[in-house]
């Protein structure tokens, strides 16, 4: 038997290549740059051979791995070093986005090139949308007609729905805010050549979608974030329905913050003194209408309880409840719209809350009865003011009271005939 351990067997002889594919390639966009500047200085400034040498070019150049170069090309004429200067040492075309005319239609059809290269090659998309956002974070380093030609671009791209109102974001950039209004101005040329391609409710629509919708004060600096300040500064440059837009938006968002602190005072057990007190303050702070105002109490102090499921004891248990917060309605109720606008409040309540379909005259009478709500407001409501949710059902609770209250009011004008 052989003691002697056995060798182990070694590796030897030839090494071999790694395939060319397994390699990772090194990232040169170099060759790639000049084959994309050859080609625009050859289409020069038609922008037709451009679209068609970019759809070519596909096939042939990497546009997956040198997106942001082919991008860069397109828009400042070559690569961009981190702050938006054009790399010195890389070759470059006159012929590009910021060297363009500055208008509308010459924008219009750069934007068609883009829309046909990223339709043509899908995979771009993203790569596009970031490449934007960048350019909107380089642009200090651009010249005013650069960044209005950007501007215009930008805006047409989201009217087109080629990229996301998300992008907006990049404009909210401490830096560009702060160095002399640099976003403001650009949103002004964004914003109109958006609303130029389409309208401000479809700017609106993209907006509330991405959560901007409330956020476009962030344009301008903190000491300068007002709406008045908002206002005044989009209205005089020629856009005032985004003016409008932001206005009702920032009221929108007021409003409910103040339904947020008025539920959180109730849920508290605060003085209804002090809610009033409160209330008024807050009415004359925010410009609100009292009949905006009763809207949010009402809902506010429908809200603050956990109803019954039994149609036969809600009612009950809203008339206890209401009892309790009449003098909080009672207080902003001292015009006859205020008065309306609860009685809207109340039908489209209880016909939207399907166990309350019942409860609505007595709601009614118990409001009378507290001194909220008017024997002329109830009748005009009956009448005309009344809107079609569950119409008849509650038309029809109320007639016998609506009856009482004419036949009232016929007996206490005879008295006075009477007393003449």
């Amino acid at each position: 038997m052989n003691n002697q351990k056995q060798q182990k067997p070694t590796l030897t002889g030839q090494r071999f290549k790694t395939r060319k594919r397994d390699e990772k390639e090194k990232f040169d966009p170099t060759q790639f740059q000049e084959s994309i500047v050859q080609g625009l200085n050859q289409t020069g400034t038609d922008l037709e051979a451009v679209a068609k040498f970019l759809d070519a070019s596909g096939a042939k150049l990497d546009y997956r791995r040198y997106a942001e170069t082919l991008f860069d090309i397109l828009v400042a004429g070559g690569m961009l070093a981190p702050g938006g200067t054009l790399s010195d040492d890389m070759t470059r075309t006159e012929f590009c986005l910021f060297t363009a005319q500055e208008d509308l239609e010459t924008m219009q059809a750069y934007a068609q090139v883009f829309n046909k290269l990223i339709r043509r090659y899908k995979y771009l998309e993203k790569g596009f949308e970031e490449e934007i956002k960048k350019l909107l974070l380089f642009l200090k380093g651009f010249t005013e007609s650069e960044r209005n030609k950007l501007a215009m671009l930008t805006g047409i791209l989201l009217a087109n729905g080629n990229i996301s109102a998300s992008i907006l974001n990049s404009l909210f950039n401490e830096n560009l805010v702060k160095e002399g209004e640099i976003s403001a101005a650009f949103a002004v040329k964004l914003f109109k050549s958006w609303i130029n391609e389409r309208d401000i409710n479809s700017v609106a629509a993209m907006l509330r979608k991405v959560g901007m919708d409330n956020r476009l004060m962030e344009l301008f600096p903190a000491n300068k974030r007002s709406c008045e300040h908002f206002s005044k500064y989009f209205t005089d440059a020629g856009l005032k329905e985004l003016s409008d837009f932001a206005r009702n938006q920032q009221s929108i968002g007021a409003r409910k913050e103040l339904q947020k602190e008025l539920q959180e005072q109730m849920s508290q057990g605060d003085p209804q003194k002090e809610i009033i007190a409160f209330l008024k303050e807050e009415m004359k702070k925010s410009s609100i209408s009292e009949q905006t105002m009763i809207g949010i109490i009402w809902t506010s102090v429908m809200s603050s309880v956990e109803w019954n499921k039994k149609e036969e004891l809600v009612t009950e248990q809203a008339i206890k409840h209401l009892k309790q917060y009449s003098p909080l309605l009672k207080a902003f109720t001292s015009q006859g719209q205020s008065e309306l606008s609860l009685l809207l409040k109340i039908q489209e309540y209880c016909y939207d809350n399907i166990h309350f379909m019942k409860a609505f005259q007595k709601i009614v009478v118990l409001l009378y009865k507290a001194d909220v709500l008017s024997e002329e407001a109830i009748l005009k409501w009956f009448t005309e003011a009344h809107v079609a949710k569950g119409k008849s059902v509650f038309l029809e609770q109320m007639k016998k009271f609506v009856e009482w209250l004419k036949n009232a009011e016929e007996e206490s004008e005879s008295d006075e005939e009477e007393a003449d």
